[in-house]
């Protein structure tokens, strides 16, 4: 059968209201999926269904104060502590780093791969990873080339509703989330780190703080290899030192040089559809371009690209283009502008 058989057996029996045969043809679809190499929709639907079935078991009458009604109000809360759940394709030759960075993740994402080896020798497998630098240098694309190579479902969480004005909740909130991702043996990302672990010269109740600094200390220690946390920050100076000596693996991030911003505009542009008008122009901005971050040159080029298109007469007869390297000027110029108000 083609997927899309698959698919209107599933609107069928899913119309008819045939949860038996519904349940088959998803499984089906789900092994059908692996088998055509599709892991990551199979990973989707797999988290789905059970998310579905886990939710039925519930829907019944629950008696207040049984093991039940305690595990639904768990699931609510924790629902609402996730931004969201994602896997990925990314793959490392979608991320332009250092190669010092680019070791770093191919060794860290090999351990995993080959954690049968590590376990077989009783060796530790490194599974905590603090990614650090300024904002669009690449943690956030790290963390999903991390998940895409793994095949693994990422837990992405919402950190501001974990530090909340409740503090006293921070620390039993966090549990339920580790020991969530433990059983569905995904990666947790946790992004502005500081947020959780930054010490607090202000206002705060400290003795608090350091509660939940040691929680976080605790849930590190019994992690299960298998699971993995990454966390990524702009300010590692703020983070408290025992957190900081707990991770694995301490990536840096830094603003791309000039061949680095090269590699960048080379993979955007790497299709061939668009190329420069103006190629020596484009090379003098490249140079122009040092200061921003991936992130920022990545959205001026595409800017341009667009602004290009539509400059062009009958755009949307066009299959290929040239980009006005005046117009990517002036985006790179009023972006370093933006950027140093």
């Amino acid at each position: 059968m083609s997927q899309f058989e698959y698919i209107k057996d599933i609107a069928k029996f899913g119309l008819e209201n045939d949860q038996e045969r519904l349940l088959s043809v998803l499984n089906e679809l789900i092994e059908h999926s692996k088998k055509t190499k599709k892991l990551n929709f199979a990973i989707q639907l797999q988290s789905i269904l059970k998310d579905a079935i886990k939710q039925q078991g519930t829907n019944t009458l629950t008696k207040v104060g049984s093991d039940n009604y305690y595990q639904k109000l768990d699931d609510r809360e924790i629902a609402e502590l996730i931004l969201e759940k994602v896997t990925s394709d990314y793959t490392l030759e979608n991320i332009i780093a250092e190669g010092s960075v680019k070791n770093e993740l191919k060794f860290f994402i090999e351990e995993h791969q080959k954690i049968e080896i590590l376990r077989r020798f009783e060796l530790p497998v490194a599974n905590k990873v603090l990614m650090y630098g300024p904002s669009g240098c690449g943690k956030t694309l790290a963390s999903y080339v991390i998940a895409g190579e793994l095949k693994k479902m990422m837990v992405v969480i919402n950190l501001g509703a974990i530090v909340s004005s409740k503090l006293g909740e921070t620390s039993k909130n966090l549990s339920k989330i580790f020991k969530k991702a433990a059983i569905e043996d995904c990666i947790i990302f946790l992004d502005e780190f500081d947020s959780l672990g930054k010490i607090r010269d202000y206002s705060q109740d400290h003795g608090e703080m350091k509660r939940v600094v040691n929680t976080i200390l605790q849930l590190f220690d019994y992690l299960p290899q298998s699971s993995i946390v990454i966390a990524a920050t702009n300010q590692k100076d703020m983070l408290d030192e025992a957190l900081i000596r707990r991770f694995d693996n301490i990536i840096e991030f830094k603003l791309p040089n000039e061949k680095e911003i090269q590699e960048l505009i080379a993979l955007t542009l790497k299709n061939g559809v668009f190329s420069f008008d103006k190629k020596i122009i484009a090379n003098k901005i490249i140079k122009e371009c040092l200061g921003l971050s991936y992130y920022s040159i990545q959205k001026t080029l595409i800017t341009a690209i667009k602004r290009s298109l539509f400059a062009a007469k009958e755009p949307e007869k066009k299959l290929s283009g040239k980009i006005d390297t005046q117009i990517w000027k002036e985006l790179v110029e009023a972006e370093k502008q933006a950027l140093n108000k």
